[in-house]
């Protein structure tokens, strides 16, 4: 890969700011680490490995990139901040393919990425001057891996989006289904996805032939313009997400994505897209591969986003789905001719959803959108209607989110 570096500042503040533009006394520290109570500005590519500390705040000037060979280590409870920048000067935490990421938080010290305008600091778990409506004000984080993906052509990899085609790092994909991209347990990311050109956004988490050998697990996205989180192809196993307030797409998997989701809670906001939106392989029967969603929860905040939309062939089992609090527009979408296939031949299939439904609607099956006729059984066959979520027997445990800020919000 093509390397480039851009200078990493540390600046020394009096008191922890929400801003380092007013800071005009220049660097007093060539310390990567910085002192207790720093903030520190990071930009450009890590060519070596670096840990990250919970007594600093730590600043992103536009996009940050942990190398191939290289690791970054964050400490439970840090708080990094985005600085704002529109479309290509957008910040961003990148993970290139074989880069590490090693941030590994705590139920009590989550490691939480968020604006540069939020004034949450060292020591806090919140802020209080940004709410779910504050969307779009830096970009996000990215992973990029060397597991299997389907694009077109069969490719073996591509350009992950959200980041500018000339830029020389953003492939991921390969041929090892058990690549390690490190740890990243326990993050809260808030108020990203910001747009780098016309239908072009930075997801909250971007997880871009993730493998195997990673671990992804209690992850919350909040208010993030974009997706919360979107899996393009690999074999990643991810546990215990909650995406709330977004403005598109709750979970996003596309390229032949071949994991497990388990435990999941999409919350829906006023801007949102669909709960689920969830794409088969783009390339080849060869490159086909299935994946499973386990223990989801979907709360529509009666707003008139589809619940869920299965496009361009998909092929997966939705296990032990729980849906509530949604309008009589909030459809379950089989689109396309080649989706329909797929679910009637089983490879696109569901399993034990119970749904409360909305005012006007009578049948669970008046949810389903474009289904052929003669196929609704397969749906109706495996969804319950339930009269209130305190009826429901599946969905996601709710109780391992308490250390979310949804939670802390009582946004469920």
């Amino acid at each position: 890969m093509k390397k480039f570096f851009l200078s990493i500042v540390s600046i020394a503040v009096l008191g922890l700011g929400t801003s380092c533009s007013g800071d005009d006394d220049g660097p007093i520290s060539n310390d990567d680490d910085g002192g207790q109570g720093d903030i520190i500005v990071k930009n450009g590519i890590l060519t070596e490995n670096e840990t990250w500390t919970s007594e600093n705040i730590y600043v992103l000037d536009g996009k940050v990139v942990v190398d191939e060979g290289v690791t970054l280590t964050i400490e439970p409870g840090t708080i990094v901040k985005g600085e704002q920048g529109q479309e290509t000067l957008a910040s961003a935490l990148i993970v290139d393919q074989g880069g590490r990421l090693i941030a590994d938080g705590t139920a009590s010290e989550p490691i939480i990425f968020t604006s540069i305008l939020d004034d949450i600091q060292v020591g806090e778990t919140a802020g209080s001057n940004l709410t779910v409506e504050d969307a779009g004000l830096w970009g996000g984080v990215i992973v990029l891996g060397r597991a299997p993906i389907s694009v077109s052509g069969d490719l073996e990899t591509a350009q992950i989006e959200g980041i500018p085609a000339n830029e020389p790092y953003g492939q991921y994909g390969g041929t090892t289904p058990n690549d390690n991209s490190g740890i990243i347990r326990y993050i809260s990311i808030r108020h990203g996805g910001i747009t780098i050109g016309q239908d072009n956004e930075i997801n909250g988490l971007t997880l871009g032939g993730v493998g195997s050998g990673t671990i992804i697990d209690n992850i919350e996205v909040v208010a993030n313009q974009d997706d919360g989180i979107e899996w393009f192809g690999g074999t990643v196993n991810s546990s215990n997400l909650l995406v709330w307030g977004c403005g598109d797409d709750g979970f996003d998997a596309d390229q032949a994505y071949s994991g497990t989701i388990s435990n999941g809670l999409v919350i829906q906001g006023a801007t949102s897209g669909s709960g689920l939106e969830l794409d088969g392989p783009e390339g080849s029967s060869a490159t086909e591969d299935s994946f499973t969603m386990n223990n989801i929860t979907i709360i529509g905040g009666g707003i008139s986003s589809r619940t869920a939309d299965f496009r361009d062939g998909l092929l997966a089992s939705l296990n032990n789905v729980l849906v509530y609090d949604i309008s009589a527009t909030s459809t379950i979408r089989i689109s396309g001719e080649d989706s329909q296939t797929e679910y009637a031949n089983g490879r696109l299939n569901f399993s034990n959803w119970e749904i409360v439904l909305p005012a006007g609607v009578a049948n669970a099956v008046d949810l389903l959108e474009d289904a052929p006729v003669g196929l609704e059984n397969l749906f109706t066959d495996n969804v319950t209607v339930i009269s209130s979520p305190a009826n429901a027997t599946v969905g996601a445990n709710l109780n391992v989110f308490s250390w979310t800020l949804a939670s802390q919000n009582n946004a469920y």
